[in-house]
């Protein structure tokens, strides 16, 4: 039996999420594995232990395999960090035919124009993203091929990465005995090819793609990207300030968040309680949950306002007509879309990976958009290679993950 499979990593602060889909009919795929490790290597998308990383990205790999019953050996990789830049490039050339006809060699020729900026010698080129063409004065052109004119200009978004921190990641994958398929993928990019609409795309949308250390942002007008930004803060910002307010072992703080967390006060029931585990061999305690909200508002509100400042810094504020998307785990806290609302002033919807099939209840959910994505991301790139990569099914496999699923 063998599979056209495509894998995402989601490499995370909090978690390493692996998701394995295969190709279905008409170009949609089907979730087929799902792994999740804890992430103890990371810190705010940049590896700090390579060894931890590498043990966090097996486990997850090898959970999804045992679901999936195949073999992964190439993955499309994530890559997020308050080190990623994002720079507006403009390019142009003279069309030189006699007939004054473009080709697909004046397209790319000006995409290499557009694309030669200085660059820092310690930062790698991760995405160079088109925001479409003019033919002489003639705007708003997508695809410019078979046109006539003189002068080709188009306008890129480039994005780059410090090229040691992109190294360390791509390091940890191999170390995983893994192969990189293809770039890395800005992670936000990965996160808005899983949850947002061309219709949202083309009005005006912001994506905030909450995780555990830090808050993504990627920011679309007429279907091309007007900006990127990421927020050093995240989910993993509440856990530690409940774990310090409640005085609380963080693992705890976590189960506490995702069980009674509330971040927007005016949900909240009168007289509701809730028992806080003590740390040091006291006893436990009980508490009003408006306490436990008092202390995640807060934050929550902190890391609105700063995506908030991301998006008028970009000057696209007035551009989004379908308002905010948020997804990421951090989206998944009650209250969120509420207390959004009450800080960005627009309308705001929890993104919600779709348009794929399989395990849709183990995959459908904000946490898993970057995986989901990057499926995606990667499908995209084989059928521009006009093939896909072939992975042949371990039979000991399947029967193992039937059995780990039904018994």
């Amino acid at each position: 039996m063998e599979s056209d499979i495509f894998v995402g990593l989601d490499m995370g602060t909090t978690k390493i999420a692996c998701i394995i889909a295969e190709q279905g009919e008409n170009n949609v795929l089907k979730v087929i594995g799902v792994g999740v490790s804890p992430s103890d290597g990371l810190r705010k998308g940049t590896v700090v232990d390579i060894d931890t990383t590498v043990k966090s990205i097996k486990k997850a790999v090898e959970e999804a395999e045992l679901m999936a019953g195949v073999d992964v050996h190439e993955v499309c990789v994530g890559i997020a960090g308050d080190h990623i830049k994002g720079k507006t490039s403009t390019g142009f050339v003279a069309i030189s035919h006699d007939n004054r006809e473009i080709a697909q060699e004046d397209v790319d020729r000006v995409i290499e124009v557009a694309k030669a900026i200085q660059m820092p010698q310690d930062y790698d080129l991760l995405h160079v993203l088109s925001r479409g063409y003019s033919v002489d004065d003639q705007n708003g052109i997508k695809n410019p091929l078979g046109m006539c004119g003189v002068r080709l200009t188009t306008q890129v978004y480039i994005i780059t990465g410090q090229a040691a921190r992109v190294l360390d990641i791509t390091k940890c994958v191999e170390k995983a005995e893994l192969k990189l398929s293809g770039q890395l993928v800005l992670e936000p990019l990965a996160s808005s090819r899983a949850v947002l609409e061309k219709d949202e795309k083309e009005l005006g949308v912001a994506l905030v793609d909450i995780g555990g250390g830090t808050t993504d942002i990627a920011i679309y007008s007429d279907e091309n990207i007007r900006h990127t930004a990421i927020v050093g803060l995240g989910g993993k910002n509440v856990t530690r300030d409940i774990g310090i307010g409640l005085r609380t072992p963080l693992e705890k703080a976590e189960e506490i968040k995702r069980k009674y967390g509330c971040a927007y006060q005016p949900l909240l029931r009168g007289g509701e309680r809730l028992m806080v585990p003590a740390v040091g061999g006291h006893e436990d305690r009980e508490i009003l949950r408006e306490g436990l909200v008092n202390i995640i508002e807060p934050r929550v509100e902190e890391i609105l306002s700063l995506a908030l400042r991301e998006i008028k810094k970009s000057g696209c504020q007035d551009m989004l007509g379908a308002g905010v998307v948020l997804t990421g785990g951090g989206a998944m806290l009650e209250g969120m879309r509420e207390k959004a609302e009450n800080v960005f002033q627009m309308p705001v919807k929890i993104g919600v990976p779709s348009r794929f099939g399989g395990l849709t209840e183990a995959a459908r959910s904000p946490m898993h958009a970057t995986g989901i994505g990057l499926c995606m991301f990667a499908a995209d790139g084989a059928r521009s290679k006009g093939g896909r990569k072939k992975s042949k099914a371990k039979p000991i496999n399947i029967i193992a993950g039937w059995l780990k699923r039904y018994f």
